[in-house]
Order: structure tokens, then C-alpha cells, then sequence
């Protein structure tokens, strides 16, 4: 019977090794490459066959999200036709474990033909044609397979994923690629929505619901429900914040009158809580409100928003501009409706 858990955990540690050891082939070539494709005016071509192939199509997707042009073309259609895709400024990245396959000893000459010098070799075999014709080598070396029978490409094309996505993120940090950038390669999805979107996108600025320090509980109440927001802020007679009273407020004003315990449901069937207790009516906004609301920019990200709820434990912040004058609320549910989370 095959021990299922210790063969996982030997292909794992094999390939761990396999990756560990690029650390030593990071050298003037990798250095070379990075700057050519940061300082080229084209675009990097990736190519490959078979299982590398597939590893260049994921560079390639990498590159073209994080600010590089990237296409890919393979390597037996390039002999076909797609040749033409490549102009002379390009860099072109060859992807293979051998580097000795019959389409790229027929495809390196063609490239080289067409006026296209910016060879790069990303291979195991540094001793192969690829790497010999090739300006710089990439060198993606492996000592064996994590595959029992040391066939399958398993080290081999870790090593070339791993060796793309340093090629990628060094020309990241090259671009000062920030995450504003990002966005705009990934507009859809949460992931984008979280870069791109904010306060501004998501709340409604003519829901305003606020009133004045002196105001009575009842205008309160009554503000409070037609927003719907499950809070009123608090404003000056030019609309600058001055506090905050959520439907968490009331309920606790409510709980510091002993008057309220002896209430039932019938009390307050066919009048208002107001009517019910009328020491509440004698009470103004200033004696509920919470003088240090939490606020947030309309510039601000939506994210950002959703954060500050969640690590504050309330489902609203106070939209204000730099003057702290008060512009609305962004709810919790704004936001989660928009998907960005």
C-alpha cells in the first residue's frame, strides 16, 4: 500500500529544495534581463512548448497585470504564422527545460532573422542550444523531478513560475507600481471594486439626516426614522459635525429611567414611547449624543470604510469634508452592496 501522506510530503520538499536554490542563479543575466524589459519600448513575447508553455502563459498574465505588456505565443504556432506578432523592439523570453526541442532550435534563428536580438532564455540547461543563442540566460536549473520517475515536468516548472513572478515583481519596484495602478488592470470583482472604489461611489449624499444640539428626543426620533440610516448627526448652525446619536444611543438613554421597567407592551400600543414617558421629552440632543463620532473622507476608499466599521464594531461613519461640515452617512450596507466585500 502506498504512503499516501509521505510521497505528498517528499514532492513538497522536493520542490521546496528546487525552489530554494534559485536563490544562487539570481546573478548579472537575471539583473540584465529586468533592466531591458524596464528600459524597452516593446512589449515582452513569452514562448514555450508543451508544460512550458503553460508556465508562460502565466508570466505573461502576471507581467500584463502588474504594468508589463506581456503576449504570449507558442512556440510551434510561431513557426506557423504568429512569427509575425514579434517587432523588432521586443524582448523575447524563451521558456524551456532543455532548451534543445526541435521548435526552438527552428524558432531562435527565425526571431533572429526577422531583426529581433533580445533573445532571453529562461532554462535548466545552461549547456543547450537556447542558452548559447540567447543574449541572457534565466537560469531556471533543476537537479531532478519531484516526479518518481524524474519525467513528469514538476520541479522543473515550479522553478520557471517562481522565476517569472521575481522577473515580474522586480519590474514592480522598477515602475513603482502601486495599488492604484492595480486597479485599473482589475476593475472587476471584489478585488478591484476594493481598489478603485469610494465613499463617494457608495452613499447617498442627499440622505443627510441630521438636526441641531438643542433639538428635543421626539425631533430626534422622527429624524432618525426617515433616514433610515439608524443614526442622526449632530450639526452647528453652518452644518459642521458636532456629534452623533445612533439607534444604539436611545436604547441606552431608555435603560437609565426606572419609569421605563414598569412599561408593557400595551403602554405604548396606541401612543409613541415619547407619550408613554414624558421625562424623555424633556431631554434635547446634547444630553444623548456622542461628541467624538467616527468619520471618514468621501476620497477615502470604501474598504477603508468597511474596516474602520468592522474594527469598531458600528455599521456607520460620518461622511465629512476637511472642515469636518457634515455631507451624510455611509452605511455597512452601502458598501456590501456594492460587492466590494
Amino acid at each position: 500500500m502506498v504512503d499516501i501522506k509521505s510521497v505528498a510530503r517528499k514532492v513538497i520538499q522536493d520542490e521546496t529544495v528546487a525552489i530554494q536554490n534559485l536563490i544562487n542563479y539570481i546573478d548579472d543575466d537575471f539583473e540584465a534581463v529586468v533592466r531591458l524589459i524596464y528600459e524597452n519600448k516593446g512589449r515582452v513575447i513569452i514562448t514555450g512548448i508543451g508544460k512550458s508553455a503553460i508556465i508562460a502563459t502565466k508570466i505573461v498574465a502576471t507581467m500584463n497585470s502588474t504594468g508589463t505588456p506581456a503576449v504570449f505565443m507558442h512556440a510551434a504556432d510561431a513557426i506557423h504564422g504568429d512569427l509575425g506578432m514579434i517587432r523588432e523592439e521586443d524582448v523575447v523570453i524563451c521558456v524551456s527545460k532543455s532548451g534543445n526541442t526541435p521548435e526552438i532550435k527552428v524558432l531562435i534563428p527565425l526571431i533572429r532573422n526577422n531583426g529581433n536580438n533580445n533573445i532571453v532564455a529562461m532554462v535548466s540547461n545552461t549547456d543547450s542550444f537556447l542558452a548559447k543563442n540567447s543574449l541572457y540566460v534565466l537560469k531556471a536549473k533543476v537537479e531532478k523531478e519531484a516526479c518518481p520517475l524524474n519525467l513528469a515536468p514538476t520541479n522543473s516548472t515550479t522553478a520557471q513560475l517562481v522565476l517569472g513572478d521575481a522577473l515580474a515583481m522586480c519590474l514592480v519596484e522598477c515602475r513603482s507600481f502601486s495599488s492604484r495602478d492595480f486597479a485599473r488592470f482589475h476593475p472587476g470583482g471584489s478585488l478591484g471594486k476594493r481598489l478603485y472604489t469610494r465613499v463617494s461611489d457608495v452613499y447617498d449624499g442627499t440622505n443627510r439626516p441630521c438636526i441641531t444640539r438643542e433639538a428635543g428626543i421626539r425631533p430626534v426620533i422622527l429624524a432618525m426614522s426617515k433616514g433610515r440610516l439608524g443614526a442622526v448627526a449632530i450639526v452647528d448652525g453652518e452644518e459642521r459635525l458636532e456629534g452623533i446619536i445612533t439607534d444604539g444611543d436611545l436604547r441606552r438613554m431608555m435603560e437609565k429611567y426606572d419609569d421605563v421597567d414598569g412599561l408593557t407592551a400595551k403602554d405604548v400600543m396606541s401612543k409613541s414611547l415619547l407619550d408613554a414617558l414624558p421625562i424623555l421629552d424633556g431631554l434635547t440632543a446634547k444630553d444623548v449624543m456622542s461628541k467624538s463620532p467616527k468619520t471618514i473622507s468621501e476620497d477615502e476608499l470604501a474598504y477603508n470604510a468597511y474596516r474602520m466599521m468592522e474594527q469598531n464594531s458600528i455599521t456607520q461613519l460620518v461622511v465629512v469634508d476637511k472642515d469636518r461640515h457634515y455631507k451624510g452617512m455611509v452605511h455597512i450596507h452601502d458598501i456590501l452592496r456594492e460587492g466590494v466585500v
